[in-house]
């Protein structure tokens, strides 16, 4: 299905509660990246990671925060909402419908990003390849420095 012609852009950011661990609130990021993934194409996923509430929010101070850009059917998003507001593990969320226009700039940042990935990993590899054809350079021991005098010596 072509979901770039039929289908609008949205954006979910959410808050997760990290009270628990980090570990639980990365599992509620990818219970909802994958359900978006089921039911739409995702853009662009972002995971800002643990970060303080400007106020507290449950009594909490703390949340991982996540963003995923991603198309889908008209009807997914409201659904999205709903599960969202039922999880306890989440502490906020946000769905919004994107203009054409910063869906397209947000899949071109996505794939530019992508794309330093590679070449960054590329590098990397080569890099690596090099290493062992290069000898390591081994330095001449110098000679042990005079012991400084002992009270014995004195």
């Amino acid at each position: 299905m072509d979901y770039e012609k039929k289908n609008p852009a949205y954006e979910l950011l959410f808050i997760a509660n990290v009270s628990e661990s980090i570990e639980a609130a990365q599992a509620t990021v990818a219970k909802f990246v994958s359900l978006v993934e089921a039911n739409g194409e995702i853009i662009d996923k972002s995971e800002w990671g643990k970060r303080h509430l400007e106020y507290p929010i449950n009594d909490m101070k703390e949340g991982y925060y996540t963003v995923v850009t991603f198309r889908s059917q008209p009807a997914f998003p409201s659904e999205l909402e709903r599960l969202l507001g039922i999880d306890e593990n989440v502490m906020r969320s946000l769905v919004l419908r994107l203009d054409e226009e910063v869906a397209e700039k947000a899949a071109r940042r996505a794939l530019d990003k992508a794309a330093a990935a590679a070449e960054s990993e590329k590098a990397a590899e080569e890099a690596e390849e090099a290493a062992p054809a290069e000898e390591p350079a081994t330095e001449p021991e110098a000679p042990a420095e005079e012991a400084s005098p002992t009270v014995a010596e004195e």
